[in-house]
């Protein structure tokens, strides 16, 4: 193995071990030379930031903590120690206190840019906008420190960035080159990773990284975390077993192993793999919550046919399991005809009712990871129940998310972030238009300040937010460009531009030869159209806002006559807010509050419907007042909307549902409800059961009659009604015998 000149120098100055100097024990390391006598002996220097490093080189955490904590007690220490100690804390997932560090350090030293990279380290992993910034910053300050270049370019790679990647990985290598250190293993890594994200071969970096420590697993994990940002799961898999196979007793990336692993649906290996890392001390959030959750996989019930795997828990899996299982059915019905494919397996969708337990699903990823995520052909989504009513609509959700199985499926995982998630936001709007992707406050207020992004850019939206709202911001924009190229050159450039990314085009080729335009002549009219979709909006928001507010005060103080007269105008200055105080249902209370003008109520109600409104009790409402009015067909329509926001605990929607359900002859879709309404664990479990009897009866199905009547006589024998209905199902049956 050749050499460089600065690594024999190195190891000529180890030989006498008690001379050297931290910066000397971590390059050895590095180089996959054996440090233990080189940290051993810091740890007996009389110098406490020397023992620190020692300690920490031994993995002795406590005491480089402790020897750090000496280190800096003086008024005179250097800054540079606060960093190196904020560092350990990063290393052992402490990142508030290490944030805290490196602050205090640029405190004292406003230009000390390893401060800098720290910031973004931390930055970086929480998929904080500041990342960029504080790398930058570092580079500014030192435009010698390669660690800051390397940061850069794994952050540009991160955001589909690779000219950036590629350019700043250059920087790092062109700098150790020129320290005679041939020390720039990430920034190598980060090559090999833009190489195979582009469908290359990355063997040559490879070759090099080996060349200086074949024993570097650190850079096969590196690539591996940019496979996973760039929704290559089973890829990353591959990486993170070679980043193990080269450096065993590397345990973050068995932590990570088997959190991919989980992704792609197992169980057995990733306990294996995340038990090997939280035993040897590696006990990050990820690692300890992605254990219990793990093991709190037996309170869960598996249903599988030919196409599906559903997972549900326990406690609710007879109530949701028809409901999901149908809509999965005909969403794969339905994406397999448009999208011309079918998938190669069936796809597992895992549903939790505990919403901390679908966060530990989407830990470690970039966006909201807010109500579902995808990976590959496993779903895993948020349950009704985890939410606030009204805060989530399950089937939207669901749609979403599979566009997401098959766009990654037909892509072969090519697909930049910006696309999958606005198709998808397209495809839940296609599916209903109430669905249908509704400008936000936080968007109006983006469309108003001129913050979208250009199309070539909107990846970093997702990933590394430079404002809070960003992300949400950045899931409308994408949705509304889908939008945009359907009503401008129709739904089938969508596909077409499926079939580019497959392709390996980039976004920039892709608008070029499926919509005949340069990227800057897109936006150019995209923007446009948005301002005439949204510009009044966005101009008169600020006007809004003051409006409403008055007018939510106006109704607190029973000023009804007012919130009539004014609410009509300020609804038409935003018609699709539907959140908490909106005009929709000021409107309604203020009607049903001044003389109860039921039809001037429900005409305001069905108009909030329409826009997207959620509210369960909102929509019973409506339904209560479409029933009142004879409207049965309409209260039915009502109430199986809000069957896709919040089915759990309410055993009277299901009641009433199936009731109007039954006087309609529907009797399949009363005994899906009449089943709900059982399975909610209803008060009167006996007139639960005697309803569903009487569907099922009704429905021809004199079996399950006679079971459910039997079921309500269990619980209260001297039921008339369920005993009358036993002896007619009975004689009926013999009857027809």
């Amino acid at each position: 193995m050749k050499r460089s000149a600065g690594i024999v120098l190195l190891l000529l100055a180890c030989a006498t071990i008690t001379r050297a100097a931290p910066a000397d024990c971590w390059a050895l390391r590095k180089h996959g030379r054996n440090a233990q006598e080189c940290f051993t002996a810091l740890t007996r220097s009389t110098d406490a930031y020397e023992r620190a490093e020692g300690f920490w080189g031994l993995e002795q955490w406590e005491e480089a903590n402790a020897q750090f904590r000496e280190a800096t007690t003086p008024v005179d220490s250097r800054s540079i120690y606060k960093v190196r100690w904020g560092l350990l804390l990063h290393e052992r997932f402490n990142d508030s206190d290490a944030a805290n560090l490196f602050h205090e350090a640029l405190n004292k030293d406003p230009s000390l840019a390893e401060a800098y990279v720290g910031l973004a380290l931390i930055s970086a992993d929480g998929f904080n906008g500041h990342a960029e910034e504080y790398a930058a910053k570092a580079i500014e300050l030192d435009p010698k420190l390669a660690e800051a270049h390397e940061v850069m370019a794994d952050l540009a790679l991160a955001n589909d960035d690779p000219q950036t990647a590629t350019a700043e990985a250059d920087k790092a290598i062109a700098l150790e080159e020129a320290a005679l250190k041939n020390d720039a293993l990430d920034a190598m890594a980060i090559h090999a990773a833009i190489e195979l994200i582009g469908d290359r071969s990355p063997d040559a970096w490879f070759a090099k990284i080996r060349a200086v420590n074949p024993g570097y697993g650190e850079a096969y994990a590196r690539v591996a975390h940019q496979l996973e940002l760039h929704y290559r799961y089973e890829d990353a898999v591959a990486y993170y077993r070679k980043a193990i196979a080269a450096d065993p007793q590397l345990w973050a990336a068995h932590s990570a192993l088997g959190i991919d692993l989980m992704r792609l649906g197992q169980q057995e290996e990733p306990y294996r793999e995340l038990e090997l890392a939280y035993n040897n001390g590696y006990r990050d959030a990820a690692t300890v919550n992605s254990l219990r959750l793990l093991d709190s996989y037996k309170n869960f019930d598996t249903f599988r046919d030919d196409t599906t795997i559903i997972k549900l828990s326990k406690s609710e899996s007879a109530l949701l399991l028809p409901y999901i299982r149908t809509e999965l059915h005909t969403i794969l019905a339905v994406y397999s005809k448009k999208y011309q494919m079918t998938l190669p397996g069936p796809v597992q969708v895992e549903v939790y009712p505990d919403h901390e337990d679908f966060a530990v699903r989407t830990m470690g990823m970039p966006g909201l990871g807010a109500l579902g995520v995808t990976f590959g052909e496993v779903v895993a989504m948020d349950s009704p129940s985890a939410r606030k009513p009204g805060d989530f609509n399950w089937g939207a959700t669901l749609w979403h998310e599979m566009s997401h199985v098959f766009i990654l499926t037909a892509t072969d995982h090519r697909v930049p972030r910006w696309f999958t998630e606005g198709l998808a936001v397209h495809e839940e709007g296609q599916r209903s238009e109430e669905w249908k992707n509704r400008v936000t406050p936080d968007v109006l207020v983006a469309i108003r300040d001129k913050k979208l992004l250009p199309v070539e850019k909107l990846d970093r939206g997702f990933v590394y937010p430079d404002y809070p709202a960003q992300v949400i911001v950045s899931y409308f924009q994408a949705g509304s460009i889908c939008d945009f190229i359907s009503e401008k050159w129709g739904e089938s450039k969508l596909l077409d531009m499926v079939h580019s990314y497959a392709k390996l085009t980039t976004t920039t080729q892709a608008i070029e030869q499926d919509l005949g335009l340069s990227p800057q002549e897109f936006d150019k009219q995209y923007l446009a159209w948005i301002d005439n979709q949204y510009g009044v909006e966005a101009a008169h928001f600020d006007e809004w806002q003051a409006k409403l507010r008055d007018l939510v005060a106006a109704e607190e103080r029973h000023d009804y006559l007012t919130v009539l007269k004014e609410l009509p105008a300020v609804l038409q200055l935003y018609p699709q807010y539907v959140e908490d105080a909106n005009a929709y249902v000021l409107m309604a209370a203020a009607d049903k509050a001044l003389g109860g003008d039921t039809k001037a109520e429900a005409a305001i109600l069905t108009q909030y419907e329409r826009a997207g409104g959620q509210s369960p009790d909102t929509l019973k409402q409506l339904a209560t007042l479409e029933a009142a009015a004879g409207d049965n067909a309409g209260a039915i329509r009502t109430l199986e909307r809000i069957n896709y926001i919040y089915p759990v605990k309410d055993e009277d929607l299901h009641h009433r549902l199936g009731d109007l359900l039954y006087a309609q002859k529907d009797y399949d879709g009363a005994i899906l409800e009449f089943n709900a309404q059982v399975a909610s664990n209803p008060a009167d479990k006996a007139g639960a059961e005697f309803e569903l009897a009487q569907a099922y009866y009704a429905a021809g199905q004199k079996d399950k009659a006679q079971e459910s009547v039997l079921a309500a006589l269990e619980v209260a024998p001297d039921y008339r009604p369920a005993q009358k209905l036993l002896l007619e199902i009975q004689a009926s049956t013999a009857k027809s015998n």
